[in-house]
């Protein structure tokens, strides 16, 4: 049985399959603003089939971008584009969150295919980083700005602000990132976190940032509107983030109102060795919803109808979260139906290049 295709309701949103659209970052913004690569690249995947897009990382303040050309989603003026193509994704049927983010101290970088490398804060389109504890991702790099009770503010201000605009964008979800090395990861984790203050040293003081930014959007996003968060599961390194302290997490994210949790892994250990196969996250994804009994999605290397299926079927996760297979054929969604041998709604424009058996 094709359980990759059957509807799942969370809330009161009812998705017509289990395929997402995992947030990718574009490096395609001027000042933060989406623009019409915005519109094709969501909106191809949106007519390609999935049942829910999440734009890329959108940072909630300048300094919270990973690179000078993130999508923003900080000021007013950013809502208007944002919701242009929300308006698209909506009539194709489908449903479309954003993901929160700041980049802590792996902010102020150059475009991956410019290099990547960290741009110096006096340097043209650099800026100072900020983050849990004044320690560098790598070596090579500068030392952040340990972030003190106003920036910590400053920070939930700016994610409750963001979550506003969020809601007068139309957006249907919220996805708080989480992981992958980012401001928010590195005050959960005890590699990066060496505060000893309230924000730092027990578990309870780490997660601490998270729950008050989670609490601070409860405050203004509806709650009919659906709230997920993206955790790194494991840091793969001694004496960094676990896969016990995801699930310890994902507890207490369960009282707090979150809907689901993103477990990938990895992005805040410069040295970690992680070993890359098929699929290579899920077993992360099947013990925090296992163990937390919390819906869970998953992600990473998941690029076949049949192993994205399995998935589903095997109750590992309940929605699978595919990033590069959808750079690669944003029409996988229809084409693993027909592999599958689902009956799904082609858009009538296409309806004559339809799979048959």
């Amino acid at each position: 049985m094709a359980n990759l295709f059957s509807p799942i309701t969370i809330k009161n949103i009812e998705l017509k399959n289990r395929i997402v659209v995992s947030p990718m970052c574009e490096y395609s913004s001027t000042d933060g603003f989406a623009n019409n690569w915005h519109l094709v690249h969501l909106g191809g995947r949106a007519v390609g089939g999935a049942s829910l897009i999440i734009t890329e990382a959108a940072a909630v303040s300048p300094e919270g971008r990973i690179t000078y050309a993130d999508l923003g989603i900080w000021k007013d003026e950013h809502i208007e584009k944002l919701k242009e193509i929300n308006d698209f994704v909506h009539q194709q049927g489908v449903y479309i969150g954003t993901q929160l983010a700041h980049a802590g101290r792996k902010a102020s970088h150059e475009k991956p295919w410019l290099g990547g490398a960290q741009i110096p804060f006096d340097q043209p389109n650099g800026w100072k980083t900020f983050a849990a504890s004044a320690v560098p991702f790598t070596d090579s790099e500068e030392a952040p700005v340990a972030l003190d009770k106003a920036g910590i503010e400053k920070v939930i201000a700016d994610f409750k602000a963001a979550a506003i605009r969020a809601d007068k964008a139309g957006f249907d979800l919220i996805e708080l990132h989480a992981a992958h090395g980012y401001l928010i990861n590195q005050f959960l984790s005890p590699w990066s976190n060496h505060r000893t203050d309230e924000y730092g040293g027990s578990f309870e003081n780490r997660i601490r940032l998270l729950l008050e930014i989670i609490e601070a959007i409860h405050e203004v996003w509806p709650q009919e509107k659906l709230l997920f968060v993206r955790i790194s599961a494991t840091e793969w390194t001694e004496g960094a983030w676990t896969a016990d302290d995801s699930v310890a997490l994902a507890k207490v994210l369960k009282t707090k109102g979150v809907d689901l949790v993103d477990c990938s892994t990895g992005g805040n250990v410069s040295t970690a060795k992680i070993p890359l196969k098929l699929g290579y996250q899920v077993e992360f994804a099947e013990k925090v919803k296992r163990e937390a009994d919390i819906l869970t999605g998953a992600v990473g290397l998941i690029v076949k109808s049949d192993q994205a299926n399995e998935i589903i079927s095997s109750g590992q996760a309940d929605l699978v979260f595919l990033a590069r297979e959808l750079l690669r054929d944003p029409y996988f969604p229809l084409r693993a139906a027909h592999e599958l041998e689902v009956e799904v709604k082609w858009p009538e424009q296409y309806e004559r290049a339809k799979f048959h058996k």
